[in-house]
């Protein structure tokens, strides 16, 4: 086809393109009509502002401290000619600089240094608010003694010094070392001595449920295997044994899980309560040789641990006991798996305490950091909700309070993780009136002693336990101490004796006194026991 000959469109091509022709027409004309009134584009109009909304509170910025380091420069601002021997010998300086930075970076610091100069976070550090002055000393240091025969001899006071000498006097049990005394298979959380004043056996619970018993008045003498009893051909390996032989114990798995506490009745010498934490309490039976189970959730798969038990030193048949969910509860021997239960508190109850001769006071020791005293006599509750009794007075602490006990003069002594341990005085307890609310002076601890209870995961809690009836009156307390002791007080505060001995080599953190002599036993966190007489 020739260049210049003409193409020709069909009708529908030139129908569109009439009709495109038509359209630029119409808008060219809407476009000089809208500018000729002043509607044309033109400076857009500012958007209305939106409410404005409620001030919000600025976040601080965390400003990162930047890394000074040698900051690069241009070369071809200095005149400098790319890859020649100048630009090297500058890409090598800076490659210098930065090594010689990141070593001093890494560089350990020696001397002094002051917390206000190296701290890196936080709000800004004042040595007159140190928190960290409350903790320094939690740090176990073990075998190092925090009081000895220094005190003894500087102590001033005729009777204190006396006592002093007295309870100091108490010798380390020679006849097994420690170490050899193994009550209980796993660690050791309820501890006690029977009644019995004859002889020194003590009692243990461990984490597993079994209890263990040790006869102290053993000699190793007594346990040795008579020569004609071993055999010939193997003399020569269990002689040696045969001179040397362990001590006999005695165990039962009573419980499925921790014996958190016992108490041997003060009716009958030869009935044993036990609390665990596989929600069940039993009566071991020492003259019948039986264990049976006194309460328990009437449904199995309920669990409900206790962390406690005790007898109603009035009545042989009412038995109390506190959960780690809050409650209190109370049995009656005669009719098993009845029981009344009292929501005290909202967090566990670490332990609990009857007052020995009124023991419609109760004390009580929680995770929500508080010691309260209740009164049984008067309960109080709405319709179909449980009852409560009479709360009489509460103290808060710092930290949880582990344990609360109370010993025959109204006095209570609780051991809390901020590192105290209170005695509170409460006189003339008989004579309240039910329900008695007490003022925070008369809550008030009447002394205050620093120890160090910071046991850790690995050893069992450490707790106050008065001895129950003192032959000489004065009232004294024992508790664990985590340098490998066991500390004996009064209950003005004042340090008696720090026990010890060679052979611990473990912290003794569950302590008792015998009830009427000068024995205190305390167990450790691999079932091994210490005994003081």
């Amino acid at each position: 086809m020739a260049k210049n000959e003409s193409i020709e469109i069909s009708d529908y091509e030139r129908q569109r393109q009439e009709n495109i022709a038509q359209r630029d027409k119409l808008l060219k004309q809407l476009a000089f009509d809208a500018s000729s009134a002043g509607l044309g584009p033109g400076q857009k109009p500012k958007p209305a502002k939106p409410a404005k909304p409620a001030p919000k509170k600025k976040t601080a910025v965390r400003r990162v401290k930047e890394e000074i380091v040698p900051r690069r420069t241009s070369s071809r601002i200095a005149g400098i000619e790319a890859d020649s021997e100048v630009a090297k010998r500058k890409a090598e300086d800076e490659y210098v600089a930065a090594q010689e930075a990141a070593r001093v970076k890494r560089q350990r610091i020696s001397g002094p240094l002051d917390l206000s100069e190296v701290q890196v976070a936080g709000k800004g550090w004042d040595k007159n608010a140190n928190f960290l002055v409350d903790v320094v000393s939690r740090g176990a240091n073990p075998n190092v003694r925090t009081f000895g025969d220094e005190e003894v001899k500087e102590t001033t006071d005729k009777e204190l010094r006396a006592l002093r000498e007295k309870m100091s006097g108490l010798e380390l049990y020679n006849e097994y070392e420690p170490n050899r005394i193994k009550i209980t298979p796993e660690r050791i959380y309820s501890l006690g001595f029977h009644p019995v004043a004859e002889k020194p056996l003590v009692f243990a619970g461990d984490k597993l449920g079994n209890l263990g018993l040790f006869d102290a008045s053993q000699s190793s003498s007594s346990t040795a295997v008579q020569p004609e009893t071993i055999k010939k051909e193997d003399q020569d390996e269990e002689e040696a044994e045969a001179d040397d032989p362990d001590p006999n114990i005695t165990s039962f798995h009573l419980h499925t899980r921790t014996i958190s506490s016992f108490q041997f009745s003060p009716h009958n010498p030869s009935h044993l309560y036990t609390s665990s934490y596989d929600s069940s309490l039993r009566l071991l039976d020492l003259t019948k040789s039986s264990s049976e189970e006194i309460y328990a959730p009437d449904d199995p798969s309920r669990d409900e641990p206790l962390s406690g038990v005790e007898m109603d030193p009035r009545s042989p048949h009412i038995l109390y006991f506190s959960r780690l969910d809050g409650h209190l509860g109370r049995t009656d021997t005669r009719a098993p798996n009845t029981v009344d239960l009292f929501p005290l508190s909202e967090k566990k109850i670490g332990g609990f305490s009857l007052h020995p001769s009124c023991p419609h006071f109760i004390a009580t020791a929680s995770l929500d950091r508080t010691m309260r005293v209740w009164d049984l006599r008067n309960l109080s509750g709405k319709a179909g909700a449980p009852q409560v009794p009479a709360l009489c007075g509460e103290h808060e602490s710092r930290l949880s309070v582990s344990h609360a006990a109370f010993n025959s003069a109204g006095q209570v002594a609780t051991a809390s993780y901020d590192d105290t341990i209170k005695v509170h005085s409460f006189e003339g307890m008989s004579g309240w009136s039910a329900g008695r609310d007490l003022t925070a002076k008369e809550m008030a601890p009447s002394a205050i002693i620093r120890h160090n209870n910071q046991t850790g995961r690995w050893v069992t809690i450490l707790r106050a336990q008065w001895q129950l009836r003192p032959s000489d009156h004065v009232q004294r307390f024992c508790i664990g101490n985590m340098n490998r002791f066991v500390d004996i007080y009064t209950s003005r505060g004042e340090q008696l004796a720090q026990l010890g001995g060679a052979g611990i080599t473990a912290v003794p953190a569950v302590a008792q006194f015998h009830p009427t002599n000068d024995w205190v036993a305390a167990g450790t966190a691999s079932g091994k026991l210490c005994l003081w007489m």
